[in-house]
Protein backbone atom coordinates (compact mmCIF):
# COMPACT_ATOMS: atom_id res chain seq x y z
CA UNK A 1 0.00 0.00 0.00
CA UNK A 2 1.40 3.42 -0.92
CA UNK A 3 1.79 6.32 1.49
CA UNK A 4 -1.03 8.12 -0.29
CA UNK A 5 -3.36 5.14 0.11
CA UNK A 6 -2.53 4.95 3.80
CA UNK A 7 -3.07 8.66 4.32
CA UNK A 8 -6.47 8.43 2.62
CA UNK A 9 -7.56 6.30 5.58
CA UNK A 10 -7.28 9.40 7.79
CA UNK A 11 -9.94 12.09 7.50
CA UNK A 12 -10.58 15.50 8.99
CA UNK A 13 -14.13 16.76 9.33
CA UNK A 14 -15.15 19.57 11.65
CA UNK A 15 -18.38 17.65 12.35
CA UNK A 16 -16.53 14.55 13.58
CA UNK A 17 -14.53 14.72 16.81
CA UNK A 18 -14.27 18.51 16.48
CA UNK A 19 -12.07 18.21 13.40
CA UNK A 20 -9.37 15.99 14.84
CA UNK A 21 -7.88 13.49 12.39
CA UNK A 22 -9.75 10.19 12.62
CA UNK A 23 -9.62 6.81 10.96
CA UNK A 24 -12.08 6.97 8.04
CA UNK A 25 -15.51 5.69 8.97
CA UNK A 26 -14.83 5.76 12.72
CA UNK A 27 -14.66 8.19 15.58
CA UNK A 28 -11.24 6.86 16.59
CA UNK A 29 -8.74 9.69 16.51
CA UNK A 30 -5.14 9.33 15.42
CA UNK A 31 -4.23 10.76 18.82
CA UNK A 32 -6.18 8.02 20.62
CA UNK A 33 -4.58 5.20 18.64
CA UNK A 34 -1.08 6.65 19.17
CA UNK A 35 -1.85 6.95 22.88
CA UNK A 36 -2.81 3.29 23.04
CA UNK A 37 0.44 2.32 21.34
CA UNK A 38 2.47 4.64 23.57
CA UNK A 39 0.99 3.01 26.66
CA UNK A 40 1.96 -0.46 25.51
CA UNK A 41 -1.03 -1.76 23.58
CA UNK A 42 -0.06 -3.98 20.70
CA UNK A 43 -1.48 -3.72 17.21
CA UNK A 44 -3.12 -7.11 17.75
CA UNK A 45 -4.80 -5.91 20.96
CA UNK A 46 -6.12 -2.78 19.28
CA UNK A 47 -7.47 -4.76 16.33
CA UNK A 48 -9.13 -7.22 18.71
CA UNK A 49 -10.75 -4.42 20.71
CA UNK A 50 -12.00 -2.45 17.71
CA UNK A 51 -13.54 -4.78 15.18
CA UNK A 52 -13.54 -3.34 11.71
CA UNK A 53 -10.11 -1.77 12.09
CA UNK A 54 -7.34 -3.09 9.90
CA UNK A 55 -3.61 -3.12 10.49
CA UNK A 56 -3.29 -0.55 7.70
CA UNK A 57 -5.45 1.86 9.75
CA UNK A 58 -2.87 1.80 12.53
CA UNK A 59 -0.04 2.17 10.01
CA UNK A 60 -1.93 5.17 8.62
CA UNK A 61 -2.04 6.75 12.09
CA UNK A 62 1.72 6.34 12.46
CA UNK A 63 2.38 7.73 9.00
CA UNK A 64 0.03 10.68 9.58
CA UNK A 65 1.83 11.54 12.81
CA UNK A 66 5.21 11.24 11.10
CA UNK A 67 4.12 13.60 8.32
CA UNK A 68 2.54 16.03 10.79
CA UNK A 69 5.74 16.23 12.83
CA UNK A 70 8.10 16.51 9.86
CA UNK A 71 7.79 20.29 9.67
CA UNK A 72 7.71 21.13 13.36
CA UNK A 73 10.43 22.55 15.51
CA UNK A 74 8.80 21.33 18.74
CA UNK A 75 11.22 19.63 21.09
CA UNK A 76 10.03 18.51 24.51
CA UNK A 77 12.12 19.44 27.52
CA UNK A 78 14.38 16.69 28.70
CA UNK A 79 14.94 16.47 32.41
CA UNK A 80 18.09 14.70 33.53
CA UNK A 81 17.26 12.90 36.78
CA UNK A 82 20.70 11.33 37.19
Amino acid sequence: MTEQQLLERITLDTKVMVGKPVIRGTRLTVEYILGLLAHGATVAEILEEYSGLEEEDIQACLLFATKALADTSFMPSVVDTA
